[in-house]
């Protein structure tokens, strides 16, 4: 009787301190999420740097570096170049004065300063920067809540997507130690392997897109006229790739705007003739870097056993119901989900063996 109370007081002092981690856990679900994703996408990536003979601390820095500093690059390289085009433009079509009678706290802004440190000074010392200066105060601290919780959440990231690539075979040998007629085994290691082959086929996914938007885009500037011209296509291919990560509108938000924006001096100079390339440009990023790929690669990159259909609604739907962890979280729920179903389940239940997955059902080692 001793010995069971003992228990009881142990399991409920853990219960607590699960319940206790979990809600913690919780606060934070969304950096949580993208460290398990970030770390799928990139363990085979962190493997193969064994060939180096690398310590497992090196090889997580040279894995996080390799994808945060060219992605960092990218996109401050991309900020200044919209920054710097959008400058041109306005200058080139005398927008200010349009903008200033329609934003309140643009009025007084009678041209816009040089990208340039004595240019911005000049600029706050002629009290030309005073209606930003003052947007700016009014909303400091919605501004300073954005910012500081955006850098709380990318060093929860960082930290946990470290950790998990140095010490994920402990983790990993640690919860196989609770196994149950190794029910509880085959079903983690199940798990373990599908989120690995669906996640780093995402990273996969990416890679390709971006591949595919460069050389459309690219090709496009070479039989097209000089003003419809794609700007940066380079740039603009990998950001289109970055882009179909995310459900529904995907590289809708790259290829749309940047139609748009290479139609509108067109417009504006008044020659519609060349719209026809333009549109033709919309048609290529539509048909070749949109859907041919979707229908191709989607299929390839699916993972091992996760249904194709079922992983593009948890892309779809998980964002609408969860905001945008979701779009992270979905997948990997649906994963866990769906091996608990092919493996432990029908274990539990008492159903024999299955054969294997459905024969229509592509694998990644079919196409390696």
């Amino acid at each position: 009787m001793y010995m069971d109370e003992k228990r009881f007081v142990v399991a409920l002092f853990g219960l607590a301190v699960a319940v206790v981690v979990g809600v913690l856990a919780y606060q934070f679900i969304a950096a949580l999420t993208v460290s398990v994703f970030l770390y799928y996408s990139t363990r085979r990536y962190y493997t193969s740097l064994r060939r180096l003979r690398l310590p497992a601390r090196v090889r997580a820095v040279v894995v996080m570096a390799s994808l945060a500093i060219p992605l960092l690059l990218l996109v401050s390289y991309a900020a200044v170049l919209l920054i710097i085009e959008a400058r041109q433009f306005v200058t080139q079509y005398a927008l200010v004065d349009v903008a200033a009678t329609h934003v309140s706290w643009l009025d007084g802004a009678e041209s816009v300063p040089d990208l340039t440190v004595e240019g911005l000074y000049s600029a706050y010392q002629s009290g030309q920067l005073k209606p930003f200066v003052d947007f700016l105060s009014e909303n400091a601290m919605v501004l300073t809540s954005v910012a500081s919780q955006f850098f709380l959440n990318l060093f929860i990231t960082t930290i946990v997507t470290y950790y998990l690539l140095v010490d994920g075979r402990r983790i990993r040998g640690w919860l196989l130690r609770f196994d149950d007629g190794a029910i509880i085994r085959e079903y983690l290691e199940a798990v373990d392997e599908e989120l690995e082959a669906v996640l780093f086929g995402n990273l996969l996914n990416v890679l390709a897109i971006s591949l595919i938007a460069i050389a459309a885009f690219t090709g496009y500037n070479v039989v097209a006229p000089a003003a419809v011209e794609v700007p940066y296509p380079t740039l603009a291919g990998a950001l289109t790739g970055i882009a179909s990560l995310i459900p529904v509108v995907g590289m809708k938000i790259i290829y749309l705007p940047l139609t748009g924006i290479t139609a509108l001096p067109v417009v504006l100079d008044g020659q519609s003739s060349l719209l026809a390339y333009v549109l033709g440009f919309l048609l290529i990023a539509v048909v070749v870097v949109d859907t041919i790929p979707d229908l191709l690669l989607r299929p390839l990159l699916s993972g091992e056993s996760t249904h194709v259909g079922l992983l593009m609604l948890a892309y779809t739907l998980g964002p609408v119901v969860l905001g945008f962890y979701g779009l992270f979280f979905a997948p990997i729920l649906l994963v866990v989900g769906m091996t608990f179903a092919n493996t432990a389940l029908p274990r539990l239940l008492g159903a024999s063996e299955p054969d294997g997955i459905h024969p229509d059902q592509l694998r990644l080692e079919d196409f390696s």
